[in-house]
C-alpha cells in the first residue's frame, strides 16, 4: 500500500478532560480526516476513462470505468484491498473486457443471492434500464438482470444505490438523486421489472460542518455515489468540486427517516489536493471498517486514477 504524503490534520476523538481544580471541562473537538494511502491505480484502457461507480467486498474493491461523455462501453476492475492485485474483469457474456450495458454506471452495491455475488449499477439512463444486475464468480461477470425505476409513473434515473436489507424474498434498496434519498425494493430473484421509488429524506449540505467550519461553496460540489452501512444506520455522502472531495456523514437515518437529515457536525473527511488538479471521489464503501473509495485524479502528466482508503478512520 503506497502511503501518500500529504499532510496530516490531527485527529482527536471526543472524551472531555476535566480541568484542574473541578473547573468545567474542555470541549471534545470534531473527528477529522484528511490524508488516504493508494490501494491501487486504474489505469485508462482504449475504450474507457472516466472511474464512476464504487462497491467494497470483503475482500474485493469494485470499479466502473466507463466511456467518457459517450456512456456506451464500460468495464469493471477488481482490486483486492490488502495486495492492491487489480484485474480487468471479463465479460463471461461474450467473453470480452468491456460491456454495453452499464451506461453512466454512476454507483453499485453487492447483494448476494442463494449463495451468488451480485453487483447492481445504477445506469442514469433516461430510457432503458436503470439498474443492472451482474452475477460474478472471481473475475468473470454475467448479466442477469435490467430494471426500470419509477417515481410517481415517470422513469427516474437517480445516481446512487446502496443496499438496506435482503429477506428470504426481497432486496431493499435505498437510491439518490442530487440531495434526496428513496426507498425502492426487487423481488429476490427477479431478472426484470419495475422498481417504484418513494421519497424517504433529505441530505443537509449548505452549511454542513468540515473540521468545524462550514466550506462557502459547498454547495456547488457535484454529487457523487453513496454508501448506506445498514448496521450502524450511517450514510457517507461524497461532492467533488475539481480538486477537492469532501465525504459529509450523516447518523441515525434509516428508510423509515423523512425531512431533512443533518450532517454530522463532529465528523467529516476531506481531500484537497496539491498534486492532481482533479480529485473526484466518485464513490465510497466501508469494508472491515475502513473507508475505501475510488477517484478521477489527473494532473498536467496524466490520469492517475485509483481506489484508496482514509487513513486513520475505522468505523463503527
Amino acid at each position: 500500500m503506497l502511503k501518500v504524503g500529504l499532510s496530516r490534520a490531527a485527529v482527536i476523538f471526543g472524551l472531555a478532560l476535566a480541568m484542574v481544580a473541578g473547573g468545567p471541562a474542555v470541549a471534545a473537538q470534531a473527528a477529522y480526516y484528511n490524508t488516504y494511502s493508494d490501494i491501487a491505480l486504474l489505469p485508462n484502457v482504449s475504450c474507457c476513462t472516466g472511474v464512476q461507480g464504487f462497491a467494497a467486498g470483503a475482500t474485493y474493491l469494485y470499479s466502473v470505468k466507463n466511456h467518457t461523455n459517450e456512456d456506451d462501453v464500460s468495464v469493471i476492475y477488481r482490486t483486492n484491498k490488502s495486495t492492491g492485485t487489480t484485474v480487468v474483469m471479463t465479460n463471461g457474456t461474450d467473453d470480452t473486457s468491456t460491456n454495453t450495458w452499464l451506461g453512466h454506471g454512476n454507483d453499485m452495491t453487492i447483494v448476494d443471492i442463494d449463495g451468488e455475488h451480485h453487483l447492481f449499477v445504477v445506469t442514469m439512463a433516461a430510457t432503458g434500464a436503470q439498474l443492472v444486475k451482474l452475477r460474478y464468480d472471481g473475475t468473470t461477470y454475467y448479466k442477469a438482470g435490467s430494471y426500470q425505476i419509477s417515481l410517481d409513473g415517470v422513469t427516474k434515473s437517480p445516481s446512487g444505490i446502496s443496499r438496506v436489507a435482503v429477506t428470504s424474498t426481497a432486496i431493499t434498496f435505498m437510491f439518490k438523486s442530487g440531495r434526496t434519498l428513496y426507498n425502492g425494493s426487487l423481488p429476490l430473484r427477479a431478472s426484470s421489472g419495475t422498481i417504484e421509488l418513494t421519497k424517504a429524506f433529505d441530505l443537509q449540505v449548505d452549511d454542513a460542518l468540515v473540521n468545524g467550519a462550514t466550506v462557502p461553496d459547498l454547495g456547488t460540489f457535484a454529487s457523487q455515489g453513496f454508501f448506506y452501512d445498514a448496521t450502524d444506520k450511517v450514510l457517507y455522502n461524497p461532492l467533488t468540486k475539481d480538486n477537492r472531495s469532501i465525504v459529509l456523514v450523516y447518523r441515525n437515518v434509516s428508510p423509515a427517516t423523512t425531512g431533512t437529515a443533518p450532517a454530522a457536525t463532529d465528523l467529516s473527511f476531506r481531500i484537497t489536493s496539491s498534486k492532481y488538479t482533479a480529485f473526484e471521489i466518485e464513490g465510497v464503501g466501508i469494508s472491515d471498517g475502513t473507508l475505501y473509495f475510488n477517484t478521477n485524479r489527473a494532473n498536467a502528466d496524466g490520469s492517475y486514477d485509483g481506489v484508496h482508503a482514509f487513513e486513520g478512520y475505522t468505523a463503527g
